[in-house]
């Protein structure tokens, strides 16, 4: 069984060819529909969408996207056709080839991909995705007056799926942007775009769910309008004649419709788009921590009076959250009085702040919750994880199925911490996925220091009751519950 996949909406090009014993159209016998007034009425109370389309229609635009490729008339020496060639075709294989080609070589433009877009300005500034460029030498765009124009790409914003483009021209037709906070499932909705090039397509539907998590950044628009590839970037348009979305997913087993589709809130997207106008980019805030769900069995072992948070797992090394004191186990509960119930909602809520701004987080640390002051980074890429390295001292603590040693030098500066390397596991440890080289950090929400005084304290544990430690494994932290084993 395939598995159900989100599908950007993007078309290589291929080619398009209609099946002549499929293609006409079957008009009825007159006979069959006659043109009563009862069948009037019937459709008297469904949407027309012909004012929608004459107004917002000429505002939307077919993009194109070409890719440079070097091209000649050989193989070069390196190549690996070459020695396809040789080894197949009875060619001697030399023993030193020169790295260089054995023809001159130019530069040749080929087509890339379709998608669609819409003019935001009046001056040229168009919005796509940043899925429809990717990977693109050159961009056009087409109106719908068949006048085509070489776009420069402003930005684009990857976590987003938002690209800004612009062409040189004025006077252009332009949208009307809505407010997506607004809109509720249930209303009519349209799509305009260029489904497998064919352009200036408009398809209708519903709004079916608002606030779908697809992504970290941004909860997407669910309608049950047929878009398809080709449509990514077009405008997804409310009875009013406002643009509410950009086009950008789909559900889908096959990579086509199936009638899910997803869109990008427009307040997000015009969001994006003003930062990418004013620098190239976007700045988002950084915590410097990686998180994780929290389930209800950990949550009643650290005493949490119901199940609400983040776990942090992972604490960057010089980062806001380590300066501010924040640690690996902490439970994150509220970030600048925002309640944090899954991890999506904090990475939004950092990301949403620029850099160096002041704010609060609220924390559930060793049975109380406790208040902490920092100030945000600015985004950047995580850094590498580094392996841990030999083992000294030795401690078994059985009833956890655990053997633990103590850290070594370069272990402590490498975690900055106290705690155990696992050197064997059985029983609840093994049952429960902890592995040979894991880190303990704590155990039942007392810090760990070292193997003497980890035994120590598993030595007074009840063994029928569930224990909960702290694992650190390549950098990432979380809470494991060991159930005694029956």
């Amino acid at each position: 069984m395939k598995e159900n996949k989100l599908f950007p909406l993007k078309k290589t090009i291929v080619a398009f060819a209609v099946l002549s014993g499929l293609a006409g159209a079957f008009p009825l016998a007159s006979h069959l529909m006659p043109q009563t007034h009862a069948a009037s009425a019937a459709v008297a109370g469904l949407p027309d969408f012909t004012e929608l389309v004459d107004k917002v229609g000429p505002a939307v635009v077919n993009i194109r996207t070409t890719e440079k490729i070097q091209a000649g008339n050989g193989f070069a020496e390196e190549d690996p056709a070459l020695e396809f060639f040789r080894r197949f075709w009875g060619m001697p294989v030399p023993k030193a080839a020169p790295k260089k080609r054995s023809t001159p070589q130019h530069e040749e433009e080929i087509p890339r991909g379709v998608g669609s877009g819409f003019i935001v300005s009046a001056d040229g500034y168009v919005l796509t995705n940043a899925h429809v460029i990717e990977g693109a030498s050159e961009v056009y765009v087409k109106l719908t007056d068949k006048r085509e124009f070489k776009a420069k790409v402003v930005g684009r914003d990857a976590k987003t799926d938002v690209a800004v483009l612009k062409i040189e021209a004025k006077n252009l037709p332009k949208v009307n942007v809505g407010d997506s906070s607004k809109v509720r499932a249930g209303e009519w909705v349209i799509a305009i775009g260029s489904p497998f090039d064919l352009e200036n397509t408009v398809t209708a539907g519903i709004v079916s769910a608002k606030a779908r998590d697809t992504g970290d950044f941004v909860p997407l628009i669910q309608t049950d309008v047929a878009v398809n590839p080709g449509n990514s970037g077009g405008p997804l348009i409310n009875m009013r004649g406002e643009v509410i979305g950009i086009n950008s997913q789909i559900y889908s087993r096959s990579g086509g419709y199936m009638g899910i589709s997803f869109a990008i809130p427009i307040d997000e997207a015009i969001r994006v788009s003003e930062q990418i106008k004013a620098g190239g980019k976007v700045s988002r805030g950084r915590l410097g921590v990686r998180i994780a769900e929290l389930s209800k069995d950990i949550a009643e072992q650290i005493g949490l009076p119901k199940v609400q948070g983040v776990v942090i797992a992972q604490v960057e090394p010089g980062s806001p959250a380590e300066k501010a004191g924040l640690r690996d186990g902490d439970v994150v509960l509220k970030f600048n009085g925002q309640v944090i119930e899954k991890p999506v909602d904090l990475t939004r809520a950092v990301g949403a702040l620029k850099p160096d701004t002041k704010a609060n987080i609220s924390v559930w640390r060793n049975g109380a919750q406790r208040e902490v002051a920092l100030v945000i980074g600015e985004a950047e890429t995580d850094k590498t994880a580094q392996k841990a390295d030999k083992k000294s001292k030795k401690e078994v603590a059985n009833s956890l199925g655990l053997t633990v040693t103590d850290l070594s030098e370069a272990q402590k500066r490498d975690l900055q911490s106290g705690g155990v390397v696992v050197e064997a596991v059985d029983g609840a440890a093994a049952a429960a996925g902890i592995m040979p080289g894991d880190y303990i950090l704590s155990l039942n929400q007392l810090e760990v220091k070292d193997a003497k005084q980890f035994a120590a304290i598993v030595a007074k544990l009840d063994p029928k009751k569930a224990a909960v430690v702290l694992v650190r494994r390549d950098r990432v932290s979380q809470f494991v519950l060991l159930k005694p084993q029956q």
